[in-house]
Formats: structure tokens, sequence, C-alpha cells
């Protein structure tokens, strides 16, 4: 959430009325450093670049627990003079032999990392879907940790949109209608995209909470901490029906080294193979669903 704040203080000046009318008209005064500040930062969105040179370089100030999830993530607001942004702060690394989740399901040579919110971001460009917030590699105390851009003008997430869908008959129907989106052609499209990607990167973990919807509607899967992992089928191949062309033409074409040099730093060379022989299956899939199953997407 963008965050900004300007302090002015004005003297008192008392002047006769003759001196008053000898006066020159005097300009508006101008506008303090600060209010330059705000203007900066309220300029059009900043480049995926631009924002990861904030998130790496900027003032972190005091951070605080986030009380949604289970991995201790942090929000705090940085700074770097100009431009004042809040970042989403994961510090998790953790490794077990055997992990039981919360269905009962086991799960061996379990990992829940901040590396692979990164990995995630990154892949996300490579394909060119462009719905992952950008996050970074940048320290946090003495631990390594993900750097998050923290989403503007939330709406909702996904778990809020689906309980407020489904409100009893005496809920008013302006909250319903909230529960739609205006466009619903653009909302499916960014839907079945998110589930192809989960696919892409073995994301064991996408529950309806880290699903996030800001006022534009547009859908903002974060939070990959437990993806990456190394079965070479996608658990849920079923959950891919349509993508969109571009980013399906440039899922096809991933290769190694493309994917090293992109992820390298935070993946295995068996997260890697793995990734590539789940976007096979996600491309025979596709292939096999025919030619209605690649939009050309719409507005977002």
């Amino acid at each position: 959430m963008m965050r900004s704040s300007l302090s002015t203080a004005f003297g008192t000046v008392v002047l006769s009325a003759a001196l008053l009318a000898q006066q020159p008209a005097v300009p508006p005064p101008a506008a303090p450093p600060q209010a330059a500040a705000v203007e900066k930062a309220k300029a059009p969105a900043l480049s995926d670049e631009e924002m990861e040179r904030f998130l790496l370089k900027a003032k972190v100030g005091r951070p605080k627990t986030i009380k949604k999830g289970v991995t201790g993530s942090l929000q705090a607001t940085l700074t770097d003079g100009t431009i004042t942004h809040d970042a989403h702060i994961q510090t998790i690394d953790e490794r077990k032999q055997q992990f039981v989740g919360d269905k009962g399901g086991v799960e061996f040579d379990f990992r829940d990392s901040w590396e692979f919110n990164i990995a995630g971001y990154r892949i996300d460009r490579l394909i060119g879907m462009n719905l992952v917030p950008v996050s970074v590699q940048r320290n946090h105390g003495y631990s390594p940790a993900a750097f998050t851009w923290w989403l503007d003008d939330v709406k909702m997430d996904e778990e809020e949109r689906l309980e407020r869908k489904k409100a009893n008959e005496k809920a008013k129907e302006e909250q319903k209608k909230e529960a739609e989106p205006p466009d619903v052609e653009k909302w499916n499209q960014q839907m079945q995209m998110v589930r192809v990607f989960d696919e892409l990167i073995g994301n064991v973990d996408r529950n309806l909470g880290n699903l996030v919807i800001t006022k534009d509607w547009r859908l903002w899967p974060i939070d990959h901490t437990r993806a990456f992992r190394t079965n070479k089928q996608p658990k849920e191949i079923a959950n891919v029906t349509r993508a969109d062309r571009a980013v399906f033409e440039r899922m096809k074409a991933l290769d190694k080294e493309t994917l090293k040099k992109a992820v390298g730093k935070h993946l295995s060379t068996f997260q890697i193979d793995a990734i590539l022989a789940r976007r096979d299956a996600i491309v025979k899939r596709l292939g096999e669903l025919g030619p209605s199953a690649l939009y050309d997407r719409t507005g977002w």
C-alpha cells in the first residue's frame, strides 16, 4: 500500500490595511520538498526493474507480522526518500524428510522456502504471464529473505469473494454483485492461467487466501514458498483447460539453459528438470484439447 505524509507549518503575520494594499500580488508558496515526493510516488506505475531496485535499496522500516498464513511473514514500509511503499518479507526456509499436511497427506523431502517466491516471479516473466508480484532476494537482519512488492488497492482475496458470492438470501444485492467480476471472460482467462502456472511450477499449496484481487479485478497469485516440487507429472492435469496463446508459445520455448540462467541460484537441477517435464505434459494436454484451448488475452 503506497504511504506518504506531509507536514507544513505557517507563521502568522499581521499587516495594516494600508500597508496590505501596497503589497504586490504574492504567488502561491512553492510546494515543500515532501509534496514533490508525494507527486513522484503517484507517478505512473513503475517497471519491474524499478520495483526491483527499490526493493533492494530502500530503507526498511519496522516490520509487523502478517496475521494470515503460517510462515511468519512480515510487512514493512520501505522508503528511498522519494517513494514510500510496503514490502512482503519472507525468511522461511524449512526442510523436513516427511511432512503431514492439514488434510492428512504425506509429502517426502518437504521444503518451504522464501527462494521459491523469487523463482516464481522470474518464471512468470519468462513465460509472459505477468501476474506474480515483483520479488527479490535481500537480507532481513542476518537472514536471506524474499522481499516482494506489496499489492496496492486490494479489493479482496478469492476466499472472501466466494464467501460473498455464497451469501445467504438476506444479504444485500449490492454485496452479491461485489463478488462478480465485471468482465467474466477476462476473469476466467486469468484464473485459467493461474492453474496452468501452478501445474508448471509444482505448487502444492495454492489456497484461496493467496489469490489476491485488486480493485481493477486483476488476479495476483502470491506466496509460492511450497512450490517447485520434483514430481515430473502435474498433480492435477485436469485443471489445465485453456491458456493464453502467447504464454503457451513462450512456455513451449523454455529450455534448461534459460531456466538455469533465470532461477539456477534458487532451484536445483532436479527442480528445473521437473519444470520442463511438467511443461511437456501441459503442452501435450493443451494440444489434445484442440485450437479452442488457446485464446488471445483481453485487457490484462
